[in-house]
């Protein structure tokens, strides 16, 4: 028997058969519209329609006790319209259904990647854990919204200074970044595009001078670290990060090269960090007294130092720097190079900085250093100039031009 028109009256009024599981009534009006009528009383519409390749597909429209007939006329002239142009409802859908939710993104597929490479990737688990997840982990990839993002980050500059609300954002940028390389389901578009950096007026520059640095090697001859001076000492001598150093190992030292190989930086990728005669002649005098594999093994257990933490803290007390910690060592190692007037690439490649950008922030050249510059220019313009150029307004350089001056001309 044909089913009778569809009206909103009709279909309050319909139920499963008895003995049926379930049957399917067919709207006349709108083409592919359905209503599924179940044993247990659940109502839904449902609209069929088949995509341009001739695939049939069967799209949930909604609970029919929860939107009226004229609400599931519309939705299903709606997804009709879309197949027309090209879309596919049911796709998406399923599609949509596949979408990682961001804690479970971060947990499956973005931690396990970077633990492969990233000898910091601890630092990128605590910020997520504990900046991101708890407010977007919940939610699926592709619904966290830009609007979201600006929220998050807004959040924690509130109570972070601006140079760590930029690593959180980042953080999820890159993260996004690796979501789309990696076409992860309906993952297309970055919610951190757009989203400016707060300007950076929190970083942090501190470097050793020459008194600094002798009050500094007082300290540490009286440390009851015998490896705390010779540490040190590679620090200054070579720019390198603490961890390379107390990792150091003699099979990595060149000695005819007058090289040290680091394998494993920073960067990920193997660098060579020239040796001064200074730096060979503290590693000989190491060599000496240590059968080691490592360079500067802590002398109780034969093994690299995980921490001098403890007597650096004592040392710089002592020698009145408290402030002074030890990656500053490796500013300073930049800031003697600058102020011996090496480039801005020879420093760069000594520090083994991938982007010159990077590089830059040591690049605080003293005064007395600008100073000598500035003269230079001007002792070798002088020695070329006129006695005319030298003069402004009948005033010698050098001399102070009065207000009566100024405003006579």
């Amino acid at each position: 028997m044909a089913t009778p028109p569809f009206t909103q009256s009709f279909v309050d009024k319909q139920a499963c058969p008895p003995g049926k599981r379930k049957v399917n009534l067919q709207d006349t009006q709108v083409p592919g519209l359905m209503l599924e009528l179940r044993a247990s009383g659940g109502r839904t519409y449902y609209v069929r329609y088949t995509d341009d390749r001739g695939k049939r597909y069967q799209h949930k429209l909604g609970d029919a006790t929860l939107i009226k007939l004229s609400q599931a006329r519309q939705k299903a002239q709606e997804v009709k319209s879309k197949v027309v142009m090209g879309e596919n409802p049911a796709e998406d859908k399923r599609i949509a259904r596949q979408v990682p939710t961001l804690e479970v993104f971060i947990q499956q597929r973005y931690l396990p990647f970077v633990k492969m490479y990233k000898r910091s990737w601890s630092t990128d688990e605590c910020l997520l854990r504990n900046h991101v997840s708890p407010y977007l982990g919940h939610l699926p990839l592709d619904r966290i919204t830009k609007a979201a993002m600006v929220e998050v980050i807004h959040q924690h500059r509130a109570s972070h200074k601006p140079a760590s609300t930029n690593r959180v954002l980042i953080l999820v940028r890159y993260l996004y970044n690796l979501a789309m390389e990696w076409d992860i389901p309906g993952v297309t578009q970055n919610p951190t595009k757009g989203i400016p950096q707060f300007q950076e007026n929190n970083r942090r520059e501190r470097y050793l001078n020459a008194g600094e640095a002798q009050a500094l090697f007082q300290a540490i001859d009286t440390s009851p670290n015998p490896l705390l001076g010779p540490i040190v000492a590679m620090l200054l001598l070579t720019g390198a990060r603490r961890g390379e150093v107390l990792k150091a190992r003699w099979e990595d030292i060149h000695w005819e090269q007058k090289r040290w190989r680091i394998p494993l930086p920073k960067t990920g990728e193997a660098r060579h960090v020239p040796l001064s005669e200074q730096a060979l002649g503290l590693l000989a005098s190491r060599r000496e007294v240590t059968d080691s594999d490592w360079i500067f093994a802590n002398p109780k257990s034969g093994k690299p130092f995980i921490s001098v933490f403890h007597s650096w803290d004592s040392a710089r007390q002592r020698a009145g720097l408290p402030d002074l910690r030890l990656h500053d060592l490796r500013h300073s190692f930049a800031s003697f190079l600058i102020n011996a007037g090496r480039s801005l690439y020879e420093v760069q490649k000594l520090l083994g900085h991938t982007q010159v950008t990077t590089t830059q922030r040591y690049a605080h050249l003293s005064n007395a250093t600008l100073l000598h510059a500035s003269n230079e220019v001007g002792t070798l313009l002088s020695q070329q100039m006129t006695p005319t150029a030298m003069t402004l307004h009948k005033t010698p350089i050098g001399v102070p031009i009065t207000a009566t001056q100024a405003m006579t001309g």
